[in-house]
């Protein structure tokens, strides 16, 4: 378990490198619900870093249910800027199945409260989980763009062994979304943050040894994001009706666009698109021009 001193050793080690904006996270769990000595032992060896200016603030990740005033008296007074909270759905049914122990009013209301204390709200989703749909998928979009956080983070669910969600799947009773279908469903809620100036910061889990080792099912990739962004491009030719098409796009999408392996080119054909895509330096990334 990390202590005062590995967040000071890890914290001068990465201020060696100039030129960054610095942000220190507390991340992997809930935060706020970790005993409470050993949760001020890591805010005082991190908040110096913050008063100096060194670093622009503290982010912590924890869960809706344990939020409340005092604590976020006390993450304020430590120099923490921003709260992300593992919403996960905000369909009660949904995460009672799963086991969640929170419910949908318990987001809405640990929103407002940290809202209101002036910290930047972050929140966490989750596609795929048990019991979930793509419709109950776009209504929690729906619901946590009504909140208005500042950021978003989509994780499509991974089942992984010796958990409640690997005994489901083992019975075969319930099997997650694979790595296309989430794909295709985040492609879907991606632009609804986006429209509504949302911005969704990260895309998928971290790649690491246990959850390869212990992974049983789910949509779990190196590159998931950028699967996800490829595809939204995609989306935007399959918008218009098969035909030939001329596309243009920034070199830097180029790639992208095509797909790995030309995958999304070969896609296109079969349903009845011909492009001829053509590079644009004029253009911002990620953007298409088709005729």
């Amino acid at each position: 378990m990390p202590d005062a001193l590995y967040v000071k050793k890890t914290v001068e080690t990465a201020l060696k490198k100039k030129d960054y904006d610095y942000e220190i996270a507390f991340f992997g769990g809930s935060f706020t619900a970790i005993d409470r000595e050993y949760m001020l032992e890591l805010l005082k060896a991190a908040y110096p870093y913050v008063k100096s200016g060194q670093v622009r603030g503290i982010r912590v990740s924890t869960r809706p249910d344990c939020i409340d005033a005092e604590i976020l008296d006390i993450l304020k007074a430590y120099g923490v800027t921003s709260i992300e909270l593992g919403a996960q759905s905000m369909d009660d049914g949904v995460l009672k199945e799963n086991r969640r122990g929170h419910t949908a009013q318990d987001v809405v209301d640990a929103s407002g409260l940290i809202q209101s204390y002036g910290f930047e709200l972050g929140l966490q989703m989750m596609t795929g989980l048990y019991t979930d749909t793509q419709e109950k998928a776009v209504e929690t979009a729906e619901r946590i763009i009504a909140l208005s956080p500042e950021t978003v983070r989509i994780y499509p669910t991974v089942v992984l062994k010796n958990t409640y969600l690997a005994e489901l799947y083992e019975k075969g009773v319930y099997t997650p979304l694979n790595v296309e279908e989430s794909v295709e469903l985040c492609a879907g809620l991606v632009p609804m943050f986006e429209n509504a100036d949302i911005k969704v910061i990260r895309l998928g889990l971290h790649s690491g040894k246990d959850i390869k080792e212990n992974m049983l099912a789910g949509g779990f990739h190196d590159s998931f994001g950028e699967l996800v962004k490829s595809r939204i491009l995609v989306n935007k030719i399959l918008e218009l009706p098969p035909a030939d098409y001329q596309v243009f796009v920034h070199p830097k999408s180029l790639s992208k666009l095509k797909g790995n392996n030309k995958r999304n080119i070969y896609l296109l054909m079969e349903r009845g698109y011909n492009i001829k895509i053509i590079t644009d330096n004029g253009l911002a990334v990620d953007e298409l021009r088709i005729k």
